[in-house]
């Protein structure tokens, strides 16, 4: 989970891992954090070297190297004392082939990456916390990512689900048979395929990004609620705005600085 008010550093990925990988970011600031934040669509890896962030939603604090997965609810994440985070954040379907699990095994959970039990992921892990610079962390981050993208290539159905994310991306209203078409794929296998790569079922998949949509409709200065429902394959404005309660507790007058870390990529 993550959002755009905190103060961050963004690095892009090198560009043999910009399939798999969307950028990292970095955090670091001394003062305490309270920040509601929005299901953003994508798995992270984060590694915290001070204070950890709480999520009260989910009753527990991240563990210092955690695996955030897909999730469907806001969370009022809060830090207190000093934040050092290192965030990689992946594409919607490209997190499994570097961790070795699916998913689909961590959705709406914040996972410690030690219950994994991934000897060679616990050792990068490590060089992690002993590397004061987070610079040259980001640089351990990326040669890691490389060797596993040499050695643990993505299946067959990887391609396909990028191809279902980006058709989603531009018509979150997309039918699963059309999805399914698309990729080859019977609707059943398709949704089976598309659960065990994303971490969440197609359809609820499509409500996230449709949610993420709106926050880049309005943060691109729309304020036209029909357009934006039409836009974003919502019904009517009425399931537009009660869906973004749901996701966001707030209503589109209400959020105070709109931004989509789906369709746009934080500077």
């Amino acid at each position: 989970m993550e959002n755009n008010i905190c103060p961050i550093t963004v690095i892009k990925p090198d560009i043999r891992l910009r399939p798999y990988v969307r950028y990292y970011y970095i955090l670091n600031t001394h003062e305490d954090i309270e920040v509601l934040t929005f299901p953003l669509g994508c798995p992270q890896i984060i590694f915290h070297k001070n204070s950890p962030l709480f999520i009260p939603e989910l009753s527990s604090f991240q563990d210092r190297f955690t695996i955030s997965g897909q999730v469907n609810f806001p969370a009022h994440v809060a830090s207190r004392g000093v934040t050092e985070m290192i965030v990689v954040v992946f594409h919607p379907h490209t997190i499994g082939p570097f961790i070795q699990t699916l998913p689909s095994a961590f959705y709406n959970r914040e996972i410690a990456g030690y219950d994994l039990e991934n000897s060679d992921i616990n050792e990068f892990a490590a060089r992690i916390f002993d590397t004061e610079d987070n610079n040259i962390c980001v640089r351990i981050i990326e040669k890691w990512l490389l060797h596993k993208l040499v050695s643990a290539r993505p299946d067959i159905y990887s391609e396909r689900m990028g191809m279902a994310i980006r058709a989603l991306m531009n018509d979150p209203s997309e039918k699963i048979n059309a999805l399914a078409s698309k990729c080859c794929l019977g609707p059943k296998q398709f949704s089976r395929v598309f659960n065990a790569h994303v971490g969440m079922m197609p359809k609820e998949y499509a409500r996230i990004v449709r949610f993420q949509k709106v926050l880049w409709m309005l943060q691109n200065d729309c304020r036209d609620y029909t357009e934006i429902a039409f836009s974003c394959g919502y019904s009517d404005q009425s399931h537009f705005i009660r869906e973004f309660r749901e996701f966001s507790t707030l209503t589109p007058t209400s959020i105070p600085r709109p931004y989509s870390n789906l369709f746009s990529i934080p500077s």
